[in-house]
């Protein structure tokens, strides 16, 4: 009798929880959370340093619109995007442009280089543009108009982001004709680069701002 109970102790003994398929040694359970939780912390250091790498340039960058194309070749299809982008300091600096890549993030970035080096010089006065102005592109009309202080920037889509990016704070625009992204973001940098200020009209006339019959800024 003693000697079969030490075996049944014996072999209870190996089945302890040490040994159970479900123990911490071979679960499937415990080995997932670490490594799942080490991806997630990768992928958080990698935003925070992107938000770095832009937080330590002065320009404003907005991804105004990002199109897929699909072309279907022998294999299957194959997908390109374009990425149309705006830029700017805030201060008067704005510019504009499509980047093109096999990857989203390769076509934001060749859209942000190239903006950059496209960008204009828009006069503000006040928070406002000077003047009202018509800007066409295509199909699509953008109308731009000086508001007062508080009015806000009141635009959406393409407009708003161009605006944003210029450092206009108050004015009241409108699209006419289409409302294709491209074609109105391009037409609200043909509207903003009409502006001019009383000072300069009035120099390229050689008079006076008084006798321009203009209110001086």
């Amino acid at each position: 009798m003693a000697t079969e109970n030490r075996g049944r102790q014996g072999r209870g003994g190996g089945r302890g929880p040490g040994a159970g398929r479900g123990g911490p040694g071979r679960g499937r359970g415990g080995d997932r959370p670490g490594g799942q939780g080490g991806e997630q912390r990768g992928g958080g250091d990698r935003e925070r340093g992107g938000r770095g790498a832009r937080g330590e340039t002065d320009f404003a960058e907005s991804v105004i619109f990002v199109n897929r194309v699909a072309k279907v070749v022998k294999g299957g299809r194959r997908f390109s995007f374009t990425a149309l982008v705006a830029v700017g300091d805030r201060a008067g600096h704005v510019g504009i442009a499509l980047g093109k890549a096999n990857e989203v993030s390769e076509a934001i970035r060749k859209g942000l280089e190239q903006a950059r080096r496209s960008m204009i010089e828009v006069p503000i006065v006040n928070g406002t543009l000077p003047h009202e102005a018509l800007g066409e592109h295509g199909a699509a009309t953008v109308m731009l108009k000086p508001a007062g202080e508080g009015t806000g920037v009141i635009a959406g889509g393409a407009v708003r982001a161009v605006l944003e990016a210029a450092g206009v704070h108050n004015v009241l625009t409108k699209i006419l004709g289409s409302n294709n992204p491209i074609n109105v973001a391009r037409a609200t940098m043909d509207g903003l680069s009409q502006m001019v200020t009383a000072e300069q009209a009035a120099r390229e006339r050689g008079i006076s701002v008084a006798e321009l019959g203009v209110a001086h800024g």
